[in-house]
């Protein structure tokens, strides 16, 4: 008798596709966040050559245009049709990215499809994102690697919130969302370093490398100096102060083990 085929049950991810919501509006202005992980990007895959990349939850290409320096071939892979109707616009100029629709806990792609996995801005919408790294393991061939940036609750200023209670960094995530908006489906939420960590250890992956990042998002100090001066400090900064998950973005570079 014939087994009965079971379907993956996956988490979907298209709170993109709110048509009054343009993802690619909310980077007016951020300038200087953007620049801040292309430099992360640059210093992390630093003499590097991959043959095949993929931007899990790219959103309209905005890194995945920059992985094309990096990689012969990129895939965005990306859940919301909405982001990858901009992102034809935005990439029409860039051959080597292709676009997937895709949920980032199924990718549809052959087991060691990629030797380079990129995922920014996504964790925050994941409480627990063990079934998306697991996924992404997959998806890597041996040796390769993935480059994680995730919003850090361990982050110097929140030390001190919590210290000033009597209270540490809980390990749990922490939603940050406004009580106006918690009834709100999509997620958003802050994770300990640590916590995250040891999740990534879990699905099959070496930590090579640390950095903090966007270490001085702040709107005063965009506006009193610039956007240039704050990148020559942040760049002194990312590794110096990685130790101690200073900024309130963490980059890791992994290695599927």
């Amino acid at each position: 008798m014939a087994r009965a085929k079971t379907t993956k049950k996956v988490r979907k991810a298209n709170q993109y596709d709110d048509p009054g919501y343009n993802y690619q509006d909310y980077w007016q202005g951020r300038d200087y966040e953007h620049a801040a992980e292309e430099l992360a990007i640059k210093r992390l895959l630093r003499g590097k050559k991959f043959k095949h990349a993929v931007d899990v939850g790219g959103g309209y290409g905005r890194l995945s245009k920059f992985l094309t320096k990096f990689a012969d071939k990129v895939t965005l892979a990306e859940p919301s049709q909405q982001q990858l109707d901009i992102a034809r616009i935005y990439l029409k100029d860039t051959k080597a990215v292709a676009q997937k629709l895709v949920q980032a806990a199924d990718l549809k792609m052959k087991d060691g499809a990629a030797d380079l996995v990129l995922v920014v801005r996504i964790l925050h919408h994941l409480p627990d994102p063990l079934p998306e790294f697991k996924e992404i393991s997959r998806v890597l061939k041996p040796g390769g690697t993935f480059l994680l940036e995730f919003a850090n609750d361990a982050h110097f200023l929140n030390r001190i919130r919590y210290g000033i209670r009597g209270k540490r960094v809980p390990r749990t995530p922490v939603d940050i969302r406004s009580e106006n908006n918690r009834s709100n489906e999509l997620a958003f939420v802050n994770h300990h370093p640590k916590v995250i960590i040891e999740k990534l250890q879990a699905a099959g992956f070496e930590l090579e490398a640390t950095l903090s990042g966007s270490n001085l998002r702040s709107p005063t100090l965009k506006r009193i100096f610039g956007k240039k001066p704050l990148l020559a400090v942040e760049k002194v900064m990312q590794p110096l102060l990685a130790p101690i998950y200073f900024g309130p973005s963490v980059w890791l570079r992994l290695r599927k083990k």
